[in-house]
């Protein structure tokens, strides 16, 4: 049987870690005011936590279960690490393919008017979210928005929130749609097919704030946009292999009981082995469109996000090893229960990134049923929508969208937004109670 690790919460080596995790959380929460990448001040307080955790276990004379402890972060960050690689690699490819920019031409043609528009962009918003990350789904519809509304600041706006609310909603029933479901599917705690239950609570979430919000839409139709645009060939090819991909990393846990960032993996080859297979035809036919580098589609990463995530990761895990979560545990879940103490996470996700707070609640391991699970997962999913930079779908748009789409914007909804999120909470426990 495993040492339980030392409790540090009232030593200074546990006050000085907390200090620098909420200092380096301020600057990442003020990431635009000083242009520093949020990256950068987690990676430090990652290490410096670490370092500290070092000191303190190896002064105890306990060095061995330190490294263990470390050991294990390290297993769930490089399962994290590899599966999105993969996943933002394909998304590279895709943009790179122009996949998603005929899907914008293609919208914009239509001849739709903005009330139209707006319903259709947080229709596939909510629905693309569940396959690709929420933030791509975010920048994607947000495009269309700006490219058809540039004569209707209200249009941007309002669309602006539908598309965050969607995008989050659309990401929390499915296993691929967000950060935080991932690592709750990846770390076992509900199987793939679980996740889906949450289909309707998610639809209602988007659902009662858009609808709220339509009738500030106007009813114009936008003048046409006059834009040529087609897929690179071998487009469909990535499309197809994308989704194999998907299905193979699915196999791996259902059927062979493997971590899905393994078939993961093995989907970067097949893409791998598609590029070769378009260069070869690319060089043969003198045809540059053609020609697919995949290794450049990698170089396109956001290493910012991923490495954003290595610290939150590691600071967060750190916090555990001294033993804060130990006692928020016995704080939140212990005194108030599973289902207040989820929604709560919900609603601090809007301040707070969900990805620690899913991480922490991971880390934690409260005894919960499948119902709570997916309640924490439901919650921390779409509670970021209640304020724009509650996700990083907001963050995006607020960035693409400047002056159009801002911080109060945004809040002047939030109202409408938390009855979305209370309706979505309450359908959940009423659909799905026998799973509590």
């Amino acid at each position: 049987m495993a040492e339980p690790l030392l409790n540090l919460t009232t030593s200074w080596f546990g006050t000085l870690s907390i200090a620098i995790f909420l200092l380096a959380y301020v600057l990442v929460i003020f990431e635009e005011a000083t242009e520093l990448r949020k990256s950068k001040p987690v990676l430090i307080a990652a290490g410096l936590i670490w370092a500290l955790i070092g000191l303190a276990y190896t002064k105890a004379g306990h060095s061995p279960m330190a490294e263990a402890a470390a050991q294990h972060v390290i297993f769930e960050y490089g399962e994290l690490l590899l599966f999105l690689l993969v996943a933002i690699t394909y998304v590279n490819t895709l943009e790179e393919r122009r996949v998603f920019d005929v899907l914008r031409i293609k919208l914009t043609e239509r001849g739709l008017s903005y009330r139209q528009l707006f319903w259709l962009t947080g229709t596939l918003a909510f629905f693309l979210s569940g396959v690709l990350d929420n933030l791509t789904t975010a920048l994607i519809m947000g495009a269309v928005v700006l490219a058809v509304g540039a004569a209707s600041p209200t249009f941007i706006a309002v669309s602006c929130v539908s598309i965050v609310v969607a995008a989050n909603a659309g990401g929390a029933f499915s296993p691929f749609g967000d950060i935080t479901t991932l690592m709750v599917w990846q770390k076992g705690k509900l199987s793939f097919f679980e996740f889906f239950v949450l289909f309707l609570p998610s639809l209602v979430n988007w659902l009662v704030p858009a609808l709220i919000m339509s009738f500030a839409v106007p009813k114009a139709v936008p003048p046409p946009i006059e834009e040529r645009v087609r897929m690179k060939p071998g487009a469909i090819g990535v499309v197809v292999l994308f989704a194999l991909t998907i299905a193979t990393a699915v196999a791996f846990r259902n059927f062979l009981g493997l971590q899905p960032a393994l078939g993961m993996m093995l989907g970067l080859g097949y893409l791998q082995i598609w590029a070769y297979v378009l260069q070869r035809k690319g060089k043969r036919s003198n045809n540059t469109d053609m020609v697919l580098d995949s290794f450049k589609q990698i170089e396109r990463v956001e290493w910012d996000t991923l490495l954003f995530f290595f610290g939150i990761i590691f600071a967060v895990g750190g916090l555990g090893v001294l033993g804060y979560l130990t006692l928020a545990n016995q704080f939140l879940y212990g005194q108030f229960g599973p289902t207040i103490a989820n929604i709560s996470i919900g609603v601090l996700s809007a301040i707070v990134d969900n990805i620690p707070l899913v991480f922490a609640v991971l880390t934690m391991d409260p005894a919960m049923s499948d119902g709570q699970w997916l309640l924490v997962t439901l919650a921390a999913g779409v509670g970021g929508s209640l304020l724009a930079i509650g996700s990083a779908a907001g963050v995006a748009l607020m960035g693409i969208a400047h002056g159009k789409y801002t911080f109060m914007s945004h809040l002047k909804w939030t109202w409408a937004v938390a009855l979305g999120y209370a309706a979505s909470i309450a359908l959940h426990l009423a659909l799905n109670r026998a799973l509590f």
